[in-house]
This record gives structure tokens, C-alpha cells and sequence, in this order.
């Protein structure tokens, strides 16, 4: 009876947290599932929809926005009202540790600046450079060249179908070991399979972000007190990936530590003697150099299998600038040169951010350039994939796939990062973009001069997102691959 008479008092008393408007009923009983295929899509729809290009659901005490001028205010004008706080860095927490996207003040400049030191040598551009080209060359191209062989297996279309998503998460994961490691993972001695590691760290990816969808956190902590549900299976998740990340380190130490390279990671060494630090940090590079490259590649590929007029468009542009150079593969000098491959990256990336999203928690009270009231603590949201849907943003053409709108007189002319904020913007701004940029249009050229690529029951139309930290298609991309010839010289890309 007494237990009865509390429930009823509880059911009277409505909790501060509790909203009862139609968006937070929405998202509460997920009736917004049954018009959209992604929560992602739902927030778009209610951006348009804004006058203001905010929206506040009130439930996870969290402002959402679109519009590029409350970006700018959060990212530069009140960069220290917003940090990532310490509510998004319990989320993550059990993931990413201490590393870059997890922290802030001191131990955020650290690593940034020790990073983006790194990454503006000359000298590891170029071994990255040649690293990437030997991926190519060895690894990804044979792989999908032996995809177009014609096996009694085939499909009836002839050659054989080929999961992208999984093939683009492996070059990069081969590529990020090389480049912030100096390790290569066909060559590591783990005490686990790599692909073992793989899956732990993508469940434990999606099960993170899952977090971050709960109305109030102790729902989730409690979870994780009694080791329960979800939370137990992060738990195992990060045991396997504190695994991987101790058998780097160690592999590194083996192989001499600081002084035995010049990769991100020997750097590191340098400066930190903390194992688990350097645990958060290994962590952190594998989830910017695998996911957000394989992300974007596989939606840049999603998209062209729709577009096969940007494809020849790239492959002419490809043909006059790099000739036969390097079988295909052109030097970095040369990359630099293609801007029309640079704008239909850019492009895609606009619809598919490979991080839809971004928050940061208000250290004080503010008011928002539109007139939304922030209190302190309240959780702040810029959406990039809806950013990229927004006619006041983009136009009424803003959810065509239109490279063209990234050129003048055939030169790539960028916008505002705070209209376009895929790689951050402000203080934050991505350290890795021009290497992230170098190695996803190494792939794109080599890949569209040499196959054509046709997805499978797939339409960018309607993409179906599966829950994690990077924008990742629900079933992979299934494709199937047919080798080209060697290209001719056609009409330039247009402008």
C-alpha cells in the first residue's frame, strides 16, 4: 500500500525533466519511426520546420540546431561556454578515455598540439602518402579486381557481390595502424584475431551512442552498476579493445618506442609514460582514421552508383590531369590538382557527414543568435546531416547530389566551415582533414578509374543508418564490381 501510494505521488508530481509537447512525446514513445527511417531524418524535418533552425527537446535537455550562425557562436564567438563537459565525456567515457574527443582544457591542447605538429610534417605526409599508395596498390585494387572474376558462386549478373562498407573499414584500419602506429595488423602479434577487435570495438561504439539517447543517465548508470543489459556488453566490448590497444603499445615498445619512428604514436610515447593514457589515445586514432574514412567513402560510392555521371566526370578529370601516372594512382601534388574530385567529396560529405552530429554542454547560462535560452548544463547540439538538408542553407536544390555547386570557373571555392562544419570548425577544427582528404581521394580515384561500382538493393534516397558514433549503413553497402578498361580522354568535368 505504501509502495502504491508513493508510484501515485511520483505519477501527480511531474519530474523537472518531464515534457509532455509533441516533439518530446515523439521521441519518448519513437512514433517518429513511423514516418522516418532514421532518427537523424526526424531531427532534419523538425529543423526545416523551425523558423529559427532550432529545435529543443526538452526530455534530454538538449538544444538542436542548423543554422550556421549559432555554429559559429558555439565553435568561435563562445568556444569556452561550450565544451564537451563532463556529461558527454561520461558517456564516452568507458570508449575514448582521455583521448582528444573526450576532453578539454589542458589535456585536450596537449594532444592537439602534439598532433597537428605531427601532421603538418612534411615527413609524414609523405610516408602516409606512401602508405596509402601501398595499400592501394597491393591490398585494395587486387581485392576488387578479384571481385569481378566469374566464379560458379556469382551472382547471375556476373561478378561477385562485395560488402563495401567492410572492405573500406579494412583498408582504413590497415592504413591508420601503419600511419599513427608504424604497425601493420596483418604483421601484429595479437593475442586476439583482429577481427575480434573489430567487432568488440564497433559494439562498443554503437552501444556508447546508445547512451547518449537515454532521457536521464541514471537509467544507464545503473545498468553499468549491476553490470547489466547493455552495459555488460560494453563492459566485454572494451575489455577486447583494451586489449588491442595494450598489444600496440607493447608491439610499439618492442619495436624500440619513441625512438624507433616518426609515427603519431612513437610521439606520443615521447611525452606520456601513462600505459592507460596512451590506451585513450590509440583508441581515438582508430576511431578517426577507420570510421570517418570508411564512412565517407562508402557513401561517396553509395552515391555514385546513383550518379554515374559524376563518375565519368571524375574519370575525365582524372585522365587530363594525372595521364598515366602511376597506373592510375597519382602523386599527392596531382590530388591537389583535381578539384572536381575534391568537390564531389565534398559534396557527399555534405549529405552524409560521416559524424552527423556534434555536441557540446553550456558551462553557463547564454542566449543562442536566434533567441533560444540556454541554461547552464543544457546539453547543445549542431547537426551536420541536417545542416546539409536545409534549404536556407543550401538552396531548394539541397538534397541533390550536385558537385558543381563546390566550383567557379572549374576551381573548388569553399564556404563558411560554420555552414559546412563535416570537420569541425573554429578552435577544434579537425587536425587530420588534409591527410583524411588525401587518403579518401587516393581511393576515390583509383577505384572510379579502374571499376564501376553498382550497389545492391541500396539507394541513397532512403539510406538506413545502424546506431554508433559514425554514420554507418545498417547491412553494409552490398555492391557488385566490374573492372574497366583503360579510360579515354573525354570532356572536362563541368563547372
Amino acid at each position: 500500500t505504501v509502495a502504491l501510494a508513493a508510484l501515485l505521488a511520483v505519477a501527480r508530481t511531474r519530474p523537472p525533466w518531464w515534457c509532455d509537447c509533441a516533439v518530446c512525446e515523439a521521441y519518448l514513445t519513437a512514433s517518429w519511426a513511423g514516418e522516418f527511417d532514421n532518427l537523424c531524418d526526424w531531427y532534419a524535418h523538425l529543423l526545416r520546420r523551425s523558423p529559427s533552425q532550432t529545435v529543443h527537446v526538452h526530455v534530454l535537455r538538449n538544444v538542436l540546431t542548423a543554422n550556421p550562425v549559432t555554429v559559429d557562436h558555439m565553435l568561435r564567438a563562445r568556444f569556452d561556454n561550450y565544451p564537451k563537459g563532463k556529461p558527454f565525456s561520461a558517456i564516452l567515457a568507458d570508449l575514448l578515455g582521455r583521448g582528444i574527443f573526450n576532453v578539454d582544457g589542458d589535456a585536450w591542447l596537449f594532444q592537439r598540439k602534439l598532433a597537428a605538429a605531427e601532421l603538418a610534417s612534411p615527413a609524414l605526409r609523405a610516408f602516409a602518402s606512401g602508405v596509402v599508395a601501398s595499400e592501394l596498390r597491393g591490398r585494395l585494387v587486387p581485392l576488387l579486381d578479384s571481385a569481378c572474376s566469374h566464379d560458379d558462386d556469382d551472382d547471375d549478373d556476373g561478378g561477385k557481390v562485395l560488402d563495401l562498407q567492410d572492405v573500406f573499414r579494412r583498408f582504413a584500419f590497415d592504413c591508420i595502424c601503419k600511419i599513427s602506429f608504424g604497425l601493420d595488423p596483418g604483421c601484429l602479434e595479437l593475442s586476439m584475431p583482429v577481427s575480434a577487435f573489430v567487432d568488440a570495438f564497433d559494439t562498443a561504439s554503437m552501444l556508447s551512442a546508445r547512451r547518449a539517447t537515454a532521457p536521464l543517465q541514471i537509467i544507464w548508470r545503473l545498468k553499468r552498476f549491476f553490470n547489466v543489459g547493455d552495459e555488460r556488453k560494453l563492459r566485454e566490448s572494451v575489455r577486447l579493445v583494451d586489449g588491442f590497444a595494450a598489444e600496440v603499445t607493447r608491439q610499439r615498445h618492442k619495436l624500440g618506442g619513441a625512438a624507433s619512428g616518426s609515427d603519431l604514436l612513437s610521439r606520443f610515447m615521447g611525452s606520456i609514460s601513462d600505459e592507460k593514457y596512451l590506451r585513450d589515445i590509440v583508441v581515438s586514432f582508430m576511431l578517426a582514421g577507420r570510421d570517418t574514412i570508411a564512412s565517407a567513402l562508402t557513401a561517396f560510392f553509395l552515391l555514385l552508383s546513383d550518379h554515374p555521371e559524376v563518375a565519368a566526370a571524375i574519370r575525365d578529370e582524372v585522365s587530363r590531369v594525372a595521364g598515366d601516372d602511376d597506373n592510375g594512382r597519382p602523386s599527392f601534388s596531382k590530388l591537389k590538382d583535381m578539384h572536381y574530385v575534391h568537390a564531389a567529396l565534398y559534396e557527399s560529405m555534405r549529405l552524409f557527414p560521416p559524424v552527423q552530429f556534434d555536441s557540446k554542454f553550456a558551462a553557463g547560462d547564454d542566449t543562442l543568435p536566434d533567441g533560444t535560452a540556454v541554461a547552464k548544463g543544457t546539453r547543445v547540439t549542431y547537426h551536420a546531416y541536417a545542416m546539409g538538408r536545409m534549404e536556407s542553407v543550401w538552396g531548394p536544390d539541397c538534397s541533390e547530389f550536385r558537385p558543381e555547386r563546390w566550383l567557379r570557373d572549374g576551381q573548388f571555392v569553399p564556404v563558411s566551415p560554420y555552414r559546412y562544419p563535416v570537420f569541425q570548425a573554429g578552435v577544434r577544427v579537425c587536425v587530420g582533414k588534409d591527410l583524411a582528404l588525401m587518403e579518401m581521394k587516393a581511393v576515390i580515384v583509383a577505384v572510379v578509374r579502374g571499376f564501376d561500382i553498382e550497389a545492391i538493393d541500396r539507394s541513397s534516397r532512403r539510406p538506413k543508418f545502424a546506431p554508433g558514433l559514425t554514420a554507418t549503413f545498417a547491412g553494409g553497402l552490398p555492391v557488385r564490381v566490374r573492372r574497366r578498361g583503360r579510360p579515354a580522354s573525354g570532356h572536362s568535368p563541368p563547372t
